[in-house]
């Protein structure tokens, strides 16, 4: 159920594009010009799993002409089948499952609503800071970056960090099945849960910045496509037992399956096209002078970066966006107290959100990622008030007097909110990847991504407090009403700062610098 202003704006749900937000890693190209063997011998993805004299200049000028129009249904010269696309490598494989994974999850997300809600008894405002609290590891991504590039464990500097990251998610939700029996502890294990998933997105979402690098904003917008198309898929598969499974069998069965859904993470690993280092190469990375020099190197040039104003007044913008307030929880308890709807009703709901997910990034795929990024935020926040306003129809009971019953007008008005969210998320993460520079793609993207998703937390925290302050609770929802339309109203506040966004002009300048 969407609501609010939050639709496709949170980075700890798994299911919507501003939530888990693509973070692209933290290494760039700064590090890899004195490791190029870091980079899994990556190449241009004309050239992805292609040896041969193919790629010559002939061949590659004819596939530059036939690209435009056909990528969506052909197989490519490289010999791999396409989707949005890009290319279906192995490394891009292992990218997109790692995605598919991170929508997956979305199994547990009802159970914890209802652990939360029913078996710990914490009120709206309570269940909105821990939601918080558990995306904290979203915000400090570059330092994963750091520690991936600077101390390869096992000679590996991605598929090792992949498969302690799914063993650590594994744990994690054991922990929810098992031992979890306080708000504090709840609090750690989703944080830890949190942590796996934001560490794998470091290590193969560096790929996605190494091939979208010099690429147009179209280009750019397919290889996010394929990215969060596989998250929503993964929604789309958890969706409806989400909410069956807490039905017949408890949370903490739900939490048990959940756990063994992050070892896809580990085991996807293989996939990784990644030269181990020998042990003279793992020496000198593991070192602990090496690891400062490094990291205070990369702090410098991120400094650097950060403090332009043509990044700089972006990214502000980006912040502001995302820490509009939301009322997400306090809705969760209104259809669930007051309105009485089921976990398994609420899967079916769920399973509906995370198809128009997908459908949000394909309408963002094939009609708007050539369009100018200021034109989409106006019209996409525009419409999405107007359409979160509807929220209060559902909480005074007017749609009943329209013969529109709660449980329809619920999946409806979360079809259309979602679908919009996530058309709406997408370039955030699009105008993030064209503010790098050249020397800095990855860590400056994991930055950037980094202060949105802290635009998120703001908002979820905003919300809570403005939550408390009406006196919305478990049972008390006077000032609901209220609430949804302060949150939807916020969302306009951004607006009059469209400025601060690069013009059409100057993205294109930058594109034609970039390449």
């Amino acid at each position: 159920m969407a609501s609010g202003s939050s639709a496709g704006r949170e980075p700890y749900d798994e299911e919507a594009a501003s939530r888990r937000p693509l973070e692209l890693g933290v290494r760039d190209s700064a590090s890899a010009s004195a490791s190029d063997h870091r980079s899994g011998n990556i190449v241009p993805r004309y050239q992805v799993g292609s040896n041969k004299a193919d790629t010559s200049k002939k061949n590659l000028e004819a596939w530059h002409k036939k690209q435009s129009g056909a990528d969506d249904i052909r197989k490519s010269k490289s010999g791999y089948f396409t989707a949005f696309g890009v290319d279906l490598s192995p490394d891009n494989m292992a990218v997109a499952i790692v995605y598919f994974v991170q929508g997956v999850l979305g199994l547990a997300r009802l159970a914890v609503s209802f652990y939360l809600k029913d078996d710990l008894h914490l009120d709206p405002a309570e269940t909105a800071v821990i939601s918080g609290f558990s995306s904290l590891p979203w915000l400090i991504k570059p330092i994963y970056g750091f520690i991936s590039d600077s101390i390869p464990l096992f000679g590996y500097r991605r598929r090792s960090y992949l498969i302690l990251s799914g063993f650590l998610g594994a744990f994690s939700w054991s922990l929810m099945a098992t031992a979890v029996d306080s708000k504090y502890g709840a609090a750690f294990s989703i944080l830890l849960g949190s942590l796996s998933v934001a560490f794998s997105d470091v290590v193969v979402d560096s790929m996605v910045v190494e091939r979208a690098r010099g690429e147009s904003q179209s280009t750019s917008g397919s290889l996010q496509s394929l990215c969060w198309g596989s998250s929503a898929f993964g929604g789309i598969v958890s969706a409806y037992f989400s909410g069956s499974l807490v039905d017949t069998y408890g949370v903490r069965f739900v939490f048990g399956v959940t756990a063994f859904l992050p070892l896809m993470t580990s085991a996807v690993a293989v996939l990784v096209n990644e030269r181990r280092l020998t042990p003279g190469e793992h020496a000198m990375s593991a070192s602990g002078s090496g690891f400062i020099e490094s990291s205070t190197q990369h702090i410098k040039q991120l400094w650097t970066s950060v403090k332009q104003p043509n990044i700089f007044l972006p990214t502000l913008f980006i912040f502001l966006w995302q820490a509009t307030p939301h009322s997400e929880s306090a809705m969760f308890f209104f259809i669930t107290n007051k309105l009485g709807f089921t976990p398994e009703f609420l899967g079916r709901v769920k399973l509906v959100t995370s198809i128009a997910s997908l459908l949000g990034v394909g309408i963002y795929n094939y009609f708007l990622k050539a369009v100018h990024l200021r034109k989409i935020f106006f019209v996409t926040t525009i419409i999405g008030s107007a359409l979160g306003m509807t929220q209060v129809l559902l909480v005074t009971g007017l749609n009943r007097q329209f013969g529109i019953s709660d449980e329809w007008f619920s999946i409806g008005d979360s079809l259309i909110i979602t679908v919009l969210g996530q058309a709406a998320f997408m370039p955030v993460l699009v105008l993030a990847a064209k503010l790098c520079p050249p020397g800095m793609e990855a860590t400056l993207f994991a930055t950037l991504m980094s202060v949105s998703n802290a635009g998120s937390v703001t908002g979820g925290l905003v919300g809570a407090g403005l939550t408390k302050l009406l006196g919305v609770t478990r049972e008390s929802f006077g000032n609901l009403p209220l609430l949804i339309i302060i949150c939807n109203l916020s969302s306009l506040l951004p607006l009059p700062l469209l400025g601060l966004l690069p013009d059409e002009e100057d993205s294109d300048n930058e594109e034609t610098k970039h390449s």
